[in-house]
């Protein structure tokens, strides 16, 4: 992967990132995949569904007592919110309308953000083209933990608590790390979840938006599917900085374990990256994966030699410009 130099103790690198030039490799080779580019028809209704259904769960959780308020937000709810935040993932990069209505595609990732209880998606969508452009760039990727973050977090101890606090780090390294100015659409999606959420209390009290928070943070933190946040590109191989995973939850996930093929294919709905896979299998299959995210989360507490540093990053040239 081109002569490294260790700085601190990220794994620094000056090569470009591996996906721009398998991308034009396989397109050169399987010019048929572009066929798979464009908006899924069934992720509107799927998304519609989940949302109801959290709306449906905040009417039946309204009378229970605090203790199944928790329970049921990180056995259920939290999963379906967790999932959702996966589905504003792909809705950034216009899979749910397609590009020629991209405004269709950020209201509509408004609409999948109501049950997560915190406004989210816009600012995801603000800084999530960059981890795809700038992948591993020094002070332009927010998905690289910050120094503090690496030297701190460094027994199983620490990490675990660091797993836990994921949630928090994943909303305020942005503003340390790479600060960008509010937009209008963050302020709509902001005015929008907030009415939202005091209506939920109207009507139901104040148990079934601690429930949709609650999942969200929860579920985010140290949760099964969390495990993806760490498999994607902590380098549990050295060299390799994207991996993917190719297990059951999948299936909840929206195929965001299909990593290397998004990264490959950003325009390419999860749905469609196993048949990625399945076309340019020589490519994939000899690259190291993923087999369990629990066991991800278990090495990455217990491994002395994995930690919040264990990551690629490379100098970009918007940061050497800027």
């Amino acid at each position: 992967m081109g002569n490294r130099v260790t700085r601190g103790d990220f794994e620094w690198v000056y090569t470009d990132q591996p996906h721009t030039q398998r991308r034009k490799e396989i397109l050169a080779k399987y010019p048929e995949i572009k066929t798979l580019m464009g908006p899924d028809p069934h992720l509107k209704w799927i998304v519609s569904g989940m949302v109801f259904t959290q709306l449906l769960a905040c009417y039946l959780v309204k009378d229970l007592s605090w203790k199944w308020i928790f329970f049921w937000a990180y056995a259920f709810g939290g999963c379906i919110n967790h999932s959702l935040t996966l589905a504003i993932h792909d809705i950034s990069h216009n899979v749910a309308f397609g590009n020629k209505q991209a405004r269709w595609n950020r209201w509509f990732a408004i609409f999948a953000n109501l049950p997560i209880g915190v406004p989210y998606s816009a600012s995801f969508k603000k800084y999530h083209i960059d981890h795809h452009r700038y992948l591993g760039g020094d002070s332009l990727d927010v998905d690289i933990p910050t120094d503090f973050e690496g030297w701190f977090f460094c027994t199983p101890l620490r990490k675990l608590l660091w797993l836990f606090l994921q949630p928090l780090f994943y909303s305020l390294r942005p503003l340390y790390v790479n600060p960008k100015a509010i937009t209008r659409m963050e302020i709509l999606n902001a005015l929008v979840q907030f009415s939202i959420d005091l209506i939920i209390y109207y009507l139901w009290g104040l148990k079934p938006v601690i429930y949709l928070i609650a999942g969200t943070i929860l579920c985010l933190g140290f949760h099964p599917i969390s495990g993806h946040f760490i498999a994607e590109h902590y380098m549990f191989l050295k060299g390799y900085e994207t991996y993917s995973y190719y297990g059951p939850l999948n299936w909840l996930t929206f195929n965001v374990g299909y990593h290397m093929e998004h990264h490959d294919f950003p325009s390419i709905p999860g749905c469609r990256l196993p048949m990625v896979k399945k076309i340019a299998a020589e490519y994939y299959d000899n690259l190291p994966h993923h087999q369990s995210w629990i066991r991800v989360l278990w090495d990455f507490v217990f491994d002395d030699t994995l930690g919040p540093y264990s990551r690629v990053k490379r100098l970009c040239k918007l940061a050497k410009e800027s």
